[in-house]
């Protein structure tokens, strides 16, 4: 390269750099590189580490380390001072070593940050390999580590310093901690598998080759990294699938899995009124009419068999109350006792063969298959039976049984006279811990002195006979499945002669979820409900639809029977909140309990075999457990 050929790259990098600078200034952002001793205190820093000379990305690379020279280059890296300037000279001599027989050899010297990078030195080395699009650079890195605090980033970036020994790669920088772990299963690797070199190129090209369509499509403007992105991407497709693809297959598969790439910018909307509007005044019900359907064809899904599940069970009953409900209006059909994964994949292109406009999964486990369908089929309505999952392309539904939980523990208060309560909690999945506090704060309305002792059927197997052993006489057990099943040991029962007497239980009426649900749909209430900025949405109902309710016993004293009534209408209407002053979000995913509750909620280690599974899909610390092969990547 000559020098008028130099000269003419610095025209053209500086030309980008002014107009990188007005667009800058015109959306209110700082218009320079920023300036890492601006940024940062001695208060803020753990302490530093040299880790010596590496290949860095230019696009990590955000500012200096000091405030000299910060005017001369947009906040991009790209030059800004006229081509006159002395500093024009050195960039144009720069950019003729850069493409002449020797390069640019020399490292430049900066300083990593949360994932970024600080040039000390080396600032026009960084402008000009910039301004040819260079996707890295030689650097010596010295990084300065974060003070711990409880802050998710700084979490996150904690497990990067872990996961980097691995990777030798700055492209793995996740904005949530436990991805790392997701990515290695997603190649194919053990949790502690070390990437060796062609390991390393392999995955920086497919990288770059994600990159482009995550960018063209707007990722650049989302909070997220793009491995996060790719992360979302590698849940439904596969690495080999990213290195096969043409390019154009590639962008078109990235944007099938958009609306869940930005719902990593957001919380999942956890939405708790019907999806129809409850009257014809209603606002939504006014301006969501427009695409009335005259018949829906629904496919549900299943892992369960309803003759061995009680899960199952309550679930096709509540699929034969929508066919008795909406009697020609909507037709169903069963996909039962089909595996996780392939095989459940295979139902639901069946069903969607076949005319399904909407299919149900009934089970957490079937949330994979949901997603991959729901990427092949965006016209088709999919929803998971679950909570809190982060993905937008697939909707989830759930109940809040912790309101029939509530009336439960108030009529346990009432008839307790020690005020010693026991109480079988399931699994600690989301929603659980809301539950037992409910119950807790029920009893506690009729009997301040109530006292609330808590054991875990997913810890031992006779939770309820230990609770029996020590004397506990009032015990709440798991729910009824289905209201037919009263006469056994479900909900709250008294203990008497050894015998288990069953006097109130909250029950699920997943007929009322599943008619509201399609009802909703039918007025063309789906796209009502969509969440706002793409986030993922959750259908979380009460006793005001009837998805939930409680079952009385015939041998409640009358006056505690009208109490119950009391609370039940009240909770219905409004007027009687469990939790006040708190919001859906925090109610679902409560993790501690209140003082009067006597346990605590159970590791993942003190789980049985059998009870594992559930807490990785849906436990309050899934975030925490390492994934292992069969595993769906949440």
């Amino acid at each position: 390269m000559n020098r008028q050929e130099a000269a003419a790259q610095y025209a053209a990098a500086l030309k980008q750099g002014r107009k990188a600078y007005k667009e800058a200034l015109v959306r209110g952002r700082y218009p320079y590189p920023q300036v890492l001793d601006e940024i940062i205190s001695d208060a803020m820093v753990a302490g530093q580490t040299e880790l010596g000379v590496m290949e860095i990305p230019i696009d990590q690379i955000v500012g200096t380390k000091t405030a000299g020279r910060r005017s001369a280059f947009s906040r991009d890296f790209l030059p800004l001072l006229d081509p006159d300037t002395e500093f024009a000279g050195k960039w144009m001599s720069l950019c003729e070593a850069h493409l002449g027989d020797g390069g640019i050899r020399d490292p430049i010297r900066c300083y990593e940050y949360f994932g970024r990078f600080y040039v000390q030195e080396g600032n026009k080395r960084v402008s000009v390999l910039r301004s040819y699009d260079a996707p890295t650079i030689s650097a010596y890195v010295i990084r300065m580590i974060p003070v711990w605090t409880e802050d998710p980033a700084a979490a996150a970036y904690y497990e990067f310093m872990q996961s980097f020994p691995k990777t030798k790669l700055y492209r793995t920088r996740f904005t949530r901690a436990g991805s790392f772990v997701k990515l290695q299963k997603a190649l194919g690797y053990e949790p502690d598998h070390v990437w060796t070199e062609d390991e390393r190129r392999r995955f920086t090209a497919g990288y770059t080759y994600f990159q482009e369509p995550f960018l063209k499509l707007g990722g650049g403007e989302l909070p997220i990294t793009t491995a996060d992105a790719m992360l979302v991407w590698l849940k439904v497709y596969r690495f080999d699938d990213l290195i096969a693809l043409p390019s154009a297959e590639l962008a078109k598969s990235v944007k099938a899995v958009w609306a869940d790439i930005k719902a990593l910018s957001g919380p999942i909307a956890v939405l708790t009124d019907t999806p129809e509007a409850k009257e014809e005044g209603n606002l939504l019900g006014r301006l969501f009419k427009p695409r009335q359907l005259g018949r829906l064809r629904a496919a549900f899904i299943s892992d369960q068999l309803p003759e061995q599940s009680d899960w199952a069970r309550a679930h096709d009953l509540g699929r034969e109350y929508l066919e008795t409900v909406l009697e020609g209006r909507v037709e169903t059909e069963v996909f039962y006792g089909v595996h996780p994964g392939e095989e459940a994949e295979a139902a639901m292109e069946e069903a969607i063969r076949r005319g399904a406009q909407l299919l149900f999964a009934i089970t957490p486990p079937l949330i994979g298959a949901c997603r991959k369908t729901a990427a092949r089929h965006p016209e088709v309505h999919i929803l998971n039976c679950s909570v809190s999952m982060p993905y937008a392309g697939v909707r989830t539904y759930y109940s809040r049984i912790y309101e029939a939980k509530y009336i439960a523990g108030a009529i346990a208060g009432a008839l307790s006279r020690s005020g010693r309560i026991g109480y079988v909690a399931s699994n600690p999945i989301f929603g659980v811990p809301a539950s037992i506090n409910a119950f807790a704060l029920g009893a506690q309305l009729t009997n301040p002195r109530a006292e609330i002792t808590l054991r875990w059927s997913c810890v031992e197997e006779d939770a309820m006979d230990a609770l029996a052993w020590e004397g506990v006489s009032l015990i709440s057990n798991r729910d009824i499945p289905t209201p037919d099943r009263i006469r056994e040991p479900w909900g709250l029962c008294r203990i008497e002669d050894g015998k288990f007497h069953s006097l109130a239980s909250p029950y699920w009426h997943w007929g009322n979820v599943y008619t509201n649900l399609i009802r909703g749909i039918l007025s063309g209430g789906w796209e009502a409900l969509a969440a706002p900025e793409g986030q993922a949405v959750n259908y979380w109902w009460g006793m005001d639809i009837r998805s939930v309710d409680i079952l009385l016993g015939d041998d409640l004293p009358a006056g505690v029977r009208q109490l119950a009534a009391i609370l039940r209408r009240g909770i219905i209407d409004g007027s009687v909140q469990p939790f006040p002053e708190a919001t859906p979000e925090k109610i679902l995913h409560m993790d501690t309990l209140l003082d009067c509750v006597h346990g605590s909620i159970p590791p993942y280690e003190d789980l049985l075999p059998m009870a594992r599974p559930i807490a990785r899909l849906q436990g309050v610390y899934r975030d925490a457990i390492p994934p292992e092969k069969e595993d769906p990547i949440l």
